[in-house]
């Protein structure tokens, strides 16, 4: 799935959540596309609608300022009005549109990454009406939504970039995990027990803990390459298949970097229990008596870098 994808599927979800949590009849939103909002410039198009009985709101570009939307990007926070046509409180670009869906009580709700706007989700009635406290919290609950997607993608993203730029610095133009395959077959026995072998297991476990949390599927299988090439990079061919599950393989990946039980767990979205028992089974799947000895273990097995 292509990041346009993933952002339509993560919008989506937020505009059905909107529309459930709020019984607004009409709901829809955008993000930006190769950018962010910044600096009082640029532009959101609206990519998603969720019970709109016309296709007038769709592509329309959203500029900062503009209409309802364009001041809530402007202003980094919601923003709502009770009569869009008639509001003396916004700019009226988009009134063509939003009468063509028969549109009168509106709100939008910025969605802010890391205090740079990415888009915007709205919600509306089609009677003029005060939208209240619980449904403009509602719709921030669903913009959160989207917030955190994005900054698990962004973070997904770093961490592939910064793994391929350790280990691949200069390679080619053939993908992430490529480049990091290649240039991992050329150089990790030299890295092993190093200092920057030391990062690449830190960002080992730290993929291997946001990869359960990524939408895109695209994406969350090239995290999961890398973090199989790491693993087996410098390590000998498997004498024996030890059978971890993926979790106990990212309880083991956090493990190995230093963290506590309670640190895991925090990482991972788990109960400290929960790691506890992941553990406890794959210490018995490895014949191992020690935390220690289930990382060298795993290292040795080729599950672990």
């Amino acid at each position: 799935m292509s990041a346009d994808g993933a952002d339509a599927v993560e919008m989506r979800a937020a505009l059905v959540r909107l529309r459930r949590g709020t019984g607004l009849p009409v709901a829809f939103g955008g993000l930006m596309t190769g950018g962010t909002v910044t600096g009082g410039t640029g532009s959101v198009r609206i990519g998603e609608l969720s019970g709109a009985v016309t296709g007038a709101l769709r592509g329309l570009a959203i500029a900062t300022g503009n209409g309802l939307g364009g001041k809530a990007l402007a202003l980094s926070r919601p923003c709502a009005v009770t009569d869009y046509p008639v509001s003396r409180h916004i700019s009226h670009e988009y009134d063509a549109a939003v009468a063509a869906e028969g549109l009168l009580s509106v709100l939008a709700v910025p969605v802010v990454v890391r205090r740079r706007v990415r888009g915007v989700l709205y919600g509306a009635l089609r009677t003029a009406q005060p939208l209240g406290d619980r449904t403009l919290g509602e719709a921030v609950a669903a913009a959160r939504d989207v917030e955190q997607a994005l900054v698990i993608r962004d973070e997904a993203r770093a961490l592939l970039a910064a793994v391929g730029g350790a280990r691949a610095s200069g390679a080619g133009t053939g993908g992430v995990a490529g480049s990091v395959a290649g240039a991992l077959a050329g150089s990790a026995a030299a890295a092993a027990g190093s200092a920057a072998w030391e990062e690449v297991r830190e960002a080992h476990g730290a993929l291997r803990a946001l990869a359960p949390r990524v939408v895109d599927p695209a994406l969350r299988e090239e995290l999961l390459t890398v973090c199989g090439r790491l693993a087996s990079a410098t390590a000998p061919p498997r004498v024996r298949d030890v059978g971890l599950t993926p979790r106990e393989v990212d309880v083991l990946a956090c493990v190995a970097t230093g963290a506590t039980n309670a640190a895991t767990a925090e990482r991972l979205g788990l109960r400290p229990e929960t790691v506890k028992g992941y553990l406890r089974s794959a210490m018995r799947k490895l014949g191992a008596h020690t935390r220690l000895e289930a990382v060298v273990a795993a290292r040795r097995a080729g599950l672990l870098p």
